[in-house]
């Protein structure tokens, strides 16, 4: 794995990234904890048809963070200023779990920046009891009481397929800067809601996957993001949670590219 380096013309801050293959730009963004490596088996999948650019979200990897207490239109201008820098919109844009919910607020502000848009294992309007659960996971990292084992329970189903993908994501978040981690999850416990009522406005390629077997990004979710939208495509991975992007890489890949190969009246670059 080779990163590089940009640096954004607006705030100066740096964000390390992948940056592989050639033609109509993929933007990958990862969710909390991980980094641009998380999306290993994507790139590999991609890059052969797409320049893929995963980049390590603020505050996480090698990218600068963001101020403390940063709220998710924060990290979505974050999101715009990397486009901008790139000089490659309108692009096709990933995210997963915090990360959809940065490339679900992009899409909303800046459509004619997006060419498509797919959210995996997104969160959407967490019923009140999820809310507060989240909300007090957020003010227990915010102390820098990392617990791990309770999101990889949540994370992975048990038994030996998503072991070695366990161990991956548990080394992930034991090397997290802390004050990035407890920004970006602040943000991710409050942002459920922030651009929800405004899905139905995405009219390009709008996707949403999410594990069967995902107790907080659940299918339930993932069908009332798209419900309203006009382009809108819900599709669940069974037996899987929520990092679906590895212990289900071959289902993903495939429900991406034949997302890349719906029609769109924005015109991609070449």
């Amino acid at each position: 794995m080779t990163l590089t380096t940009l640096r954004l013309s607006r705030s100066g801050q740096t964000v390390a990234m992948q940056d592989r293959g050639a033609g109509a730009p993929v933007l990958l963004i990862h969710g909390v904890g991980m980094r641009s490596a998380a999306w290993g088996p994507q790139i590999e999948a991609l890059c052969n048809t797409n320049r893929v650019i995963a980049v390590d979200m603020p505050g996480h990897g090698g990218s600068a963070p963001l101020p403390l207490c940063s709220a998710l239109p924060d990290f979505v201008a974050w999101c715009y200023d990397v486009v901008r820098a790139l000089d490659v919109g309108p692009v096709n844009i990933v995210g997963h779990s915090m990360g959809a919910l940065i490339a679900g607020g992009f899409a909303v502000e800046h459509p004619d920046l997006t060419t498509r848009v797919c959210l995996i294992n997104g969160v959407y309007c967490r019923d009140a009891a999820a809310s507060r659960a989240v909300l007090a996971r957020a003010a227990e990292i915010k102390k820098g009481e990392i617990d791990l084992k309770t999101p990889l329970d949540r994370w992975f189903c048990d038994g030996p397929d998503d072991a070695d993908a366990r161990a991956q994501v548990a080394d992930w978040l034991r090397a997290v800067d802390r004050d990035g981690y407890a920004t970006a999850y602040g943000a991710f416990a409050k942002g459920d809601a922030t651009y929800a009522a405004r899905y139905a406005d995405i009219t390009c390629p709008f996707m949403a996957i999410t594990g069967g077997d995902d107790p907080n990004s659940t299918p339930a979710m993932s069908q009332a993001m798209v419900a309203h939208a006009p382009n809108g495509h819900a599709m669940t991975v069974p037996g899987h949670r929520h990092m679906a992007n590895l212990t289900a890489p071959d289902v993903i890949n495939m429900h991406l590219n034949a997302w890349l190969r719906m029609p769109t009246t924005v015109k991609e670059p070449q």
